[in-house]
Formats: C-alpha cells, sequence, structure tokens
C-alpha cells in the first residue's frame, strides 16, 4: 500500500505576529534556525522534501540512514533539520551542506551531521492518514511514536511541546543561537497544508548601533542604494557584518549630501564588503569607503558567521554613540538559559496540560 500523502504534498505554514497568543486551545513549541522539511518513509524509499518542495535527502545522507534506522516501514514525519554546534546550532554550517560535490557532501556529514527535530506526524507506522485528525490528537500519537522508535536513535528526535503560556514565554526568553523564536498552533485545527491558518510564529527581532563603513550606489542614478555596516571586533579593526537599503527615494538623496563628504579609504580595516551577487548590478558592485564617523542603530534576526544574515532595517541616526562603542558584542548570541538541552532526551515528552 502506497502512503496517503504523496512527496508533493505541503506542510502547513506560519503567519508572523507579534505577540504569543494565549488561550485553551493552543501548544507552542520552539521555532528551530534551521530546514524545514518532510520526510517519507514508504519501504526502502525514502525521501525528504524542503518546505518549497525541494530534496534534500542527497545533501544530508546521515539522516537517510537515520530514518531507515527507524524500526516503522511506513511514516511521514514534519521536522526541522538543525546542525549542533558547541552550544548552538549553525544556519552555516547547514547552508554549507547544499553543495554540488557528493564527496564534500559526505565528508561534512561526518564532520558536521544534521540532527531531525521532528514537531508533527502526519502518516502513522501503520500507513494511516493523521493529517485529518486535530493537533491534540496527532501530538499524542507522535508522542507514542517518538517512545517507541527514537530512543535509540541519535539522527530523529522529538521536540518538545507545551500548552502552557508560561513555558512559551521562558522559551521566548531564551531565543538565541539555536532557537529562532515561538510556534504556536491550534490544538483544535487538523493539519492545514500549504497555508498559515492555525499556526503563527512570534520571532525576536533585535537592535544593534553600527558604524557606516561604506556605501553602494543604487543601480540607477546618483542615489544611495545602501549602507554598508561594519563593528568593532576584539582584534580593534573594523568589520563589513551587513547592510542596510531600506530608505525611500526622497531619503536615499538625501544620503548622498550626508555622505560623499566622507568618502574615504580604507572603510572597513577588517573584512570587507564582498563582491557581485545575483542580485547585482556592474554599478552596485562597486562600494565607496567612508571614514568611520557615522553610527546608525538597525533591527535584526539573526546574527551568524560573523554577519546579518539578512538585511537590516533602519531604525534611527546614532549621533550621541561613538563609532568605537559599536562592538560584536552587541550581537553575541545570548540565552536565558541553553536550548540545546531540548535536543536531549525530548522524547520522554513535553510539559502538558491535564485533562479536566
Amino acid at each position: 500500500m502506497a502512503l496517503p500523502i504523496k512527496t508533493s504534498y505541503a506542510p502547513m505554514d506560519a503567519l508572523s505576529v507579534d505577540t504569543i497568543p494565549d488561550g485553551p486551545d493552543w501548544q507552542y513549541e520552539p521555532k528551530w534556525d534551521g530546514f524545514r522539511c518532510l520526510a517519507f518513509r514508504d519501504g526502502n524509499k525514502i525521501d525528504v522534501q524542503s518546505k518549497s518542495g525541494q530534496p534534500l535527502g542527497r545533501y544530508f545522507p546521515e539522516l537517510l540512514d537515520a530514518l531507515r534506522e527507524l524500526p516503522p516501514s511506513k511514516f511521514v514525519l514534519d521536522a526541522e533539520i538543525v546542525i549542533p554546534q558547541g552550544q548552538s546550532l549553525s544556519f552555516d554550517a547547514l547552508l554549507q551542506r547544499i553543495h554540488p560535490s557528493e564527496s564534500r557532501i559526505r565528508k561534512l556529514s561526518a564532520e558536521t551531521p544534521g540532527v531531525l527535530v521532528v514537531f508533527d506526524l502526519l502518516v502513522d507506522a501503520d500507513g494511516k492518514d493523521l493529517s485529518g485528525q486535530t493537533l491534540d490528537v496527532r501530538r499524542h500519537e507522535l508522542e507514542r511514536f517518538a517512545a517507541k522508535h527514537f530512543r535509540a536513535n541519535e539522527r530523529v528526535i522529538l521536540s518538545p511541546a507545551a500548552t502552557d503560556l508560561k513555558t512559551a514565554h521562558k522559551w521566548f526568553a531564551g531565543v538565541g543561537g539555536a532557537l529562532d523564536g515561538v510556534i504556536a498552533k491550534r490544538t483544535d485545527m487538523p493539519y492545514q497544508s500549504g497555508n498559515r491558518t492555525g499556526m503563527v510564529k512570534i520571532k525576536k527581532l533585535r537592535t544593534a548601533d553600527c558604524v557606516v563603513g561604506g556605501f553602494r550606489y543604487a543601480s540607477k542614478g546618483k542615489s544611495i542604494g545602501s549602507l554598508l555596516l561594519g563593528l568593532y571586533g576584539d582584534d580593534g579593526l573594523l568589520h563589513h557584518v551587513g547592510f542596510c537599503s531600506s530608505f525611500k527615494t526622497d531619503e536615499r538623496k538625501k544620503l548622498s549630501a550626508m555622505l560623499e563628504p566622507l568618502i574615504q579609504p580604507p572603510g572597513f580595516t577588517g573584512r570587507s564588503p564582498g563582491g557581485p551577487s545575483r542580485w547585482s548590478t556592474e554599478r552596485s558592485t562597486e562600494w565607496k569607503p567612508l571614514a568611520p564617523k557615522i553610527v546608525v542603530e538597525v533591527r535584526y534576526d539573526h546574527f551568524t558567521g560573523g554577519r546579518f544574515r539578512h538585511g537590516t532595517a533602519f531604525l534611527r541616526w546614532r549621533p550621541d554613540k561613538a563609532p568605537k562603542q559599536c562592538t560584536m558584542a552587541q550581537v553575541e548570541q545570548e540565552s536565558a538559559s541553553n536550548p540545546l538541552k531540548f535536543l536531549t532526551g525530548a522524547a520522554a515528552g513535553p510539559s502538558r496540560r491535564k485533562s479536566a
């Protein structure tokens, strides 16, 4: 009997909200900093699909092996691929796994093996489709499945869940190198394939004061396209860490008058901006160095591998801040507790509300 859910099945998605919802019909889970996926097993055939439907199995052979070692010959799991490193998770290590060279993938799979953190069961060991059941039922079945089959497998782990708001706030306070935020799901709804109904995500956005070490012109005209941001490291050098481009057209013109008089090499004394990217034009790859005199406050979501993972949002100018005060210490991953403790012993089951 074939699986009742095909590999083209879309995982449910989450709507971004500002606050953690409260109420009797919500379940809370950590939001892991990894690659979302669905894992399918039908006998000897195992597929791991990304959120966008792209196959991931060839990039994580150690996870295919781990899924093959699970006793059931049929199942579909909703999960997150993560790579633990030290007291955190490394998104950069995940990105390095998406590589065309099989030999490199095999090497990295041994050096930085991944872990599959499972948070939903869509098809059980009997081949039964659970997607039409409410989350309360699916979670109960997942915990039974994990308790029976995950304990001897260090690469496939149950993600914790809770129904009390206090635990959700504790997880949110610990957002940092391992946790990306908090997920809240409606317990009274079936699996919402391909839509955002019934699941929300709450991410902690942070701010940092950065030195403007340079800028790039927009692809057309003489206006500023983006500010190049820097932070001072322990070595005393100004390192390029990202960019900010959230400016309106009239603001960009004013920036030119403000920044062009400050053009002065080298701009960054440590790591400098890279070359062209797939979004760059020939003009926008050129950058102008600035004397380190201007400080801006920006909002960001992640800082990994010595840089902001995405573009930042401009908040305000900081003339009251000395450039030398803009150090890497601002963006060091901090956590009230070690979130990775959830990756050990998670299969024992989450803290849940007792039924009346």
